[in-house]
């Protein structure tokens, strides 16, 4: 004897798996357009804390509520003039100064100083025989356009960053990159397993003060 009920519910499924597998894609390109997304790292530009091949995940909807803040890592579209080498239209960097901030290379310690206080910044890339890159290469002072960012990358001698651009143009808004480029902060390296980690905001930021308010 034939289970009706049972039937019933196998023809259902089946019937539904189309429906379940449509709102299974959906949700899948909603939340990769809208909300998170996954980048692999194509340079060394800001190695060790990221190298190549490494994976990590964006939240693309954080900066829809608030602005970017120094210290985090962010991917962003590229403009057109900083778009040569092996990172593509997608560059991932980190924010040293947001709009008003002054920055300056370098104090007697060879730091960076932001809005006068010094910056140490024990992410900056250090190779086998434990030489760290310096802060930057040559001596500058600028001031972020409110609206804009002043990215680098942590390994500084291999980044086509705001300084990069800086240098070779010395205007500062070839240097620095619009709020609105900025496609999400990378908050966790995913891939590969033995490097999974949080890529939160180091301490040091912490000391910034905000830059004086436009008059």
């Amino acid at each position: 004897m034939i289970d009706e009920q049972t039937e019933k519910r196998r023809g259902s499924f089946w019937r539904e798996l189309p429906i379940l597998l449509g709102v299974a894609i959906l949700v899948a390109f909603l939340v990769r357009a809208f909300v998170l997304q996954t980048f692999y790292i194509p340079s060394p530009s800001m190695e060790h804390t990221l190298n190549i091949n490494d994976r990590v995940l964006v939240n693309k909807l954080v900066y829809d509520f608030r602005d970017p803040r120094r210290g985090e890592i962010v991917v962003f579209k590229a403009p057109g003039n900083w778009q040569s080498g092996t990172e593509g239209d997608d560059f991932i960097k980190r924010v040293i100064g947001v709009g008003g901030d002054h920055v300056q290379c370098c104090d007697d310690k060879q730091r960076l100083t932001i809005n006068g206080q010094p910056l140490d910044e024990p992410y900056i890339y250090t190779d086998a025989d434990g030489t760290q890159d310096p802060a930057a290469d040559e001596s500058f002072d600028i001031t972020v356009p409110r609206g804009r960012l002043w990215v680098m990358g942590d390994h500084r001698s291999a980044s086509g960053d705001s300084l990069e651009h800086w240098q070779q143009s010395q205007d500062i808004n070839e240097a620095t990159i619009t709020d609105d480029s900025v496609v999400g902060r990378a908050f966790t390296i995913f891939w590969p397993v033995n490097r999974a980690d949080w890529l939160s905001v180091p301490k040091e930021f912490a000391a910034i003060p905000d830059a004086p308010a436009a008059k």
